[in-house]
């Protein structure tokens, strides 16, 4: 049915693996003992439970945006080590969720192009079979073929939002080719062409780490953003006031987390580090919120790069995002 998917496997069985408390208790089940692995070319053997949510994690092994973007290489393993650090986490949400492990697409030769179109027919796929795809980076590359396969999936009319945590707009341009710096570029005149309102929010901005050019940029596409310094505690019920207009005028929200927005101290395995980056607290603050609108449809993370991290702390902090996003999803 779905032969045409190129650059994809299923998941290594082997990575699913950790301590065991027991073997039949539920209460002391880790994740590695629910997950199911599934093959998106079989995916219609899968048999749902369509009165549970349903999760689907797929991992984007591509790091060829952040080479072209002469950043930090390394993030094309970081699929691989969240899913480590993710398998050892307890299992809290009881018989309200299952989480399904749907493998990788890999970008072959450098060709990120060919990579985020079969990213793209990936997210559709498991979108189109009643999944909430939780997609793991790799860079920020990410996000193009994420957004895309989010809006085939969609009703060509529908509004879709994206809130990204991000140090960067990634509005750069892109005369010849992308990067993990061009996404929100190429989806703009993607919406310009389509005639989509480019509907964007990016929070976390760091004034060093983006020229007057791009802020002049964010402005002229009518970009919602908040500055990293204005993210504090004093500023939260002003922040969440200004993403809530930005929720309610949207059909549908596709969050997008880069994994630099971290302070690196909690985040040192990234492309480029924040030492004056954010606390995990606040955005996770940000993502409770978001959850209670009902409209997420959607949500990766990205920029994990093993070879950059200290005692797996970024793939942690990674897989402990994907641990709340599963629970506060139940919660709302």
């Amino acid at each position: 049915m779905n032969n045409w998917l190129e650059d994809y496997t299923i998941c290594d069985k082997s990575i699913w693996t950790g301590r065991v408390d027991d073997l039949d208790d539920p209460d002391s089940f880790r994740m590695h003992q629910v997950i199911q692995l599934i093959d998106l070319k079989r995916i219609e053997d899968t048999q749902l439970n369509l009165g549970v949510t349903n999760f689907c994690i797929l991992g984007f092994c591509s790091d060829e945006g952040v080479k072209r973007n002469l950043g930090r290489q390394g993030a094309v393993n970081g699929p691989e080590y969240i899913r480590k650090e993710f398998a050892n986490l307890p299992v809290t949400f009881g018989d309200l969720a299952k989480i399904y492990d749907a493998g990788n697409i890999h970008c072959v030769n450098g060709d990120l192009e060919h990579a985020q179109e079969q990213l793209a027919k990936a997210v559709k796929i498991i979108l189109d079979n009643n999944f909430f795809p939780l997609v793991l980076g790799g860079g920020h590359e990410v996000a193009f073929g994420h957004y895309n396969g989010i809006v085939n999936h969609l009703d060509k009319k529908s509004l879709v939002g994206i809130i990204n945590f991000d140090a960067h707009f990634d509005l750069r341009p892109y005369k010849k080719q992308g990067s993990s710096g061009t996404m929100f570029s190429q989806i703009a005149d993607k919406c310009s062409c389509e005639n989509r309102k480019f509907s964007y929010l990016c929070l976390g901005v760091q004034t060093y780490g983006n020229t007057i050019s791009l802020f002049k940029k964010a402005d002229s596409l009518g970009v919602n953003y908040i500055l990293e310094k204005d993210m504090v505690e004093a500023n939260f019920q002003k922040n969440m006031e200004k993403v809530n207009r930005f929720i309610e005028a949207q059909d549908h929200i596709y969050v997008t987390i880069c994994s630099d927005v971290f302070n690196s101290a909690y985040a040192p395995g990234v492309s480029s580090i924040q030492p004056f980056g954010l606390n995990p607290e606040i955005i996770l603050d940000f993502l409770k919120q978001i959850f209670k609108s009902k409209k997420l449809v959607s949500f990766d993370i990205a920029e994990i790069s093993p070879r950059f991290d200290f005692d797996n702390r970024s793939a942690k902090l990674a897989a402990i995002v994907l641990y709340a996003i599963i629970n506060y999803y139940n919660e709302s």
